[in-house]
């Protein structure tokens, strides 16, 4: 076993152990071949496209819309369905959450892509 195993594709994590010819993340269960490690994490950016809950592509700097009022840690009203966010911008999957923005009255925050429309 080498030394030095890559970051899982899928979670980041260091934790990765061969298993025959795959290696495999006991984080969040990915199993992927030490060949093309460099290969998945590349094409996987370059081809993800990121849709809202009605299936529109959402693009960097979009305005969506709320659809579902989403409870907040910390805030007594939450999100209320309907709230517009501007300027979006797209990332890399944090727990669901694809969408980095600031929403009026709460600041900034991750939110799913599934729970917002296109504007």
């Amino acid at each position: 076993m080498s030394d030095s195993l890559p970051l899982c594709p899928e979670c980041s994590s260091e934790h990765a152990y061969e298993m025959g010819a795959l290696l495999v993340c006991p984080m969040c269960g990915h199993e992927w071949s030490p060949e093309n490690a460099g290969d998945q994490a590349d094409s996987a950016d370059a081809e993800r496209v990121v849709k809202d809950a009605v299936g529109n592509v959402l693009a960097d700097g979009d305005t969506v819309v709320v659809t579902t009022t989403i409870k907040v840690k910390g805030s007594p009203a939450g999100i209320k369905a309907g709230t517009k966010v501007r300027g979006i911008r797209l990332i890399a999957p944090v727990n669901g959450h694809d969408i980095d923005c600031k929403v009026p009255g709460i600041g900034a925050m991750l939110l799913k892509s599934s729970l917002v429309k296109k504007a």
